[in-house]
């Protein structure tokens, strides 16, 4: 009798179950960032905007009656792991969605994932251009290296009349390899001249080889598009061979660690970046006072982009005729004019956000507004 019960039970459970919208009382979405390694701080700022864009949308009843749920992996800043986790968020978790990542090559190693299994996936700040290439499933919610490479050209050109640099790429990443040559290409286009190019590998500790050679050039400008604890650590052997020469760089330089680790030897060093923390916009400024309630601290532009792909996401959910993956991503690819913290942004047919730019200078141990490039 009592195994009568339980295959009735048992039924009753799979026949519910078979009920659309029955079992499924949450809509699941991935993330996937690296939470832990050299760049940490860029997938748990990310993680942290993502998970406030989340506690919103389920305080406000969630999306068309149903609370997300978060599904996150840890990539250890590894492509080999992204590419893995990317897989479980697909096969195994089933989400409707992934966010992430942030490094471009870590992004590329996921991007065909999604696009396989058909599922939506927003970068919340890869800008190298092959990441949306990837496939019609693939968006991202920041600028792409080609305009983030013009901004630094043309910021070191117009604003500062600067008209040599010299370049020190990160050649093991896609990221600081794509950014390299658009800033080469506008630098030269303006009139500017490139007096050497220097090449290191992610984790690279001793710089001094590179920078005597970038020394003898005595360039205005040193282009370093790379990652933030290199780039501390460039800066610091920098200025104990005497260069003085103001370093330029990308958003990849956005974390607190830029400024805790290279001290003074970054001070008066410029990057681009997807906001600024002096922006006086209320969407921004309600984001940065809720983070700052939520987390105690102040935010990042990656924590920005995090919330941005997050509020994003929800608001094409709750438009899209259904959350197949074709459905969601054709409602992605329509967005025009959305309002983030990070400005408004319309996805082109690339499936690439065009959106401002902004320039900061590092002082006094705090990014600083300078100016603000648009597209």
């Amino acid at each position: 009798m009592r195994h009568g019960v339980l295959f009735f039970i048992t039924a009753l459970c799979l026949a519910l179950v078979a009920v659309p919208g029955f079992a499924q009382e949450t809509l699941k979405i991935g993330h996937y960032g690296s939470l832990t390694g050299s760049e940490a701080t860029f997938g748990q700022s990310t993680s942290n905007g993502l998970k406030l864009a989340i506690a919103e949308v389920n305080a406000a009843g969630g999306v068309n009656g149903k609370k997300i749920e978060l599904v996150e992996y840890d990539t250890k800043g590894e492509p080999k792991e992204a590419g893995s986790v990317v897989t479980r968020l697909c096969t195994h978790d089933k989400v409707v969605a992934v966010i992430g990542e942030v490094a471009s090559s870590l992004s590329l190693a996921g991007a065909p994932v999604c696009q396989q299994y058909s599922i939506p996936m927003i970068s919340p700040s890869s800008t190298n251009p092959k990441v949306t290439e990837q496939g019609d499933m693939i968006f991202r919610t920041c600028f792409i290296d080609p305009f983030q490479g013009y901004v630094c050209a043309k910021f070191a050109w117009e604003n500062k009349s600067m008209k040599t640099a010299a370049v020190l790429l990160d050649q093991s990443q896609a990221y600081s390899v794509g950014l390299a040559e658009e800033f080469e290409k506008a630098f030269i286009k303006f009139g500017g001249t490139i007096t050497i190019k220097q090449q290191y590998n992610k984790g690279d500790q001793d710089f001094t080889a590179r920078l005597t050679a970038i020394r003898a050039t005595n360039p205005d400008v040193i282009f370093v598009p790379g990652y933030y604890t290199d780039v501390a650590n460039v800066a610091i052997q920098a200025r104990k061979l005497g260069i003085t020469a103001p370093l330029l760089g990308g958003d990849g330089w956005d974390s607190s660690k830029l400024t805790e680790i290279g001290g003074k030897s970054i001070e008066g060093s410029f990057y681009s970046n997807h906001a600024s923390p002096d922006d006086p916009s209320e969407i921004f400024q309600s984001f940065v006072s809720k983070y700052k309630d939520e987390y105690g601290a102040t935010p990042d532009a990656l924590g920005a982009l995090g919330y941005d792909s997050g509020k994003l996401l929800f608001d094409a959910m709750a438009k899209s005729k259904s959350l197949s993956g074709k459905d969601l991503a054709a409602t992605l690819a329509a967005t025009k004019d959305f309002k983030g913290a990070t400005g408004v942004l319309t996805i082109n047919e690339k499936r690439d956000a065009v959106k401002s730019a902004v320039i900061l200078e590092l002082k006094d141990g705090q990014p600083k507004y300078v100016t603000t490039v648009n597209p």
